[in-house]
């Protein structure tokens, strides 16, 4: 039994033709729906604000820049610094009225070991937000 036309004396092939008419209706319904909903996206209550001179706020956080090169020297933004200076800079930096990020710049060929260590100290002077700088491949 195949379905097509409903004629008695035509041949029985299956009909080649798709019928778009629900799929018309399908999206004509969308349509509708996203029209009457469109605006309840972008519905916001008018305030009038005051008026008043103040600095923004800078949203982007302060950053202390800690570099490893291959022979494990540490330098924080830019000078060398010992390994008691080191503690001593990333506690100051931690007392801060707002915790810093740690960018850790490492080489690659610097050892695992050296890298654990500044973490390890950034963790006992109360860093907690470290960012690992790399470059990406060419």
């Amino acid at each position: 039994m195949s379905f097509g036309s409903f004629e008695q004396g035509a041949s029985h092939q299956p009909m080649s033709e798709i019928n778009t008419t629900p799929l018309v209706d399908v999206m004509l319904v969308l349509l509708v729906i996203f029209i009457i909903t469109a605006p309840l996206f972008h519905h916001a209550v008018p305030i009038d604000l005051p008026k008043v001179d103040a600095k923004r706020l800078d949203d982007r956080p302060r950053i202390v820049a800690v570099a490893i090169d291959a022979l494990g020297r540490v330098s924080i933004d830019g000078s060398a610094v010992t390994s008691s200076e080191l503690a001593q800079r990333l506690g100051q930096a931690a007392a801060a009225d707002e915790l810093p990020e740690l960018h850790l710049r490492a080489d690659r060929a610097t050892r695992y070991e050296r890298v654990t260590e500044i973490l390890a100290e950034a963790q006992r002077q109360g860093l907690t937000r470290i960012v690992f700088v790399t470059q990406p491949p060419p």
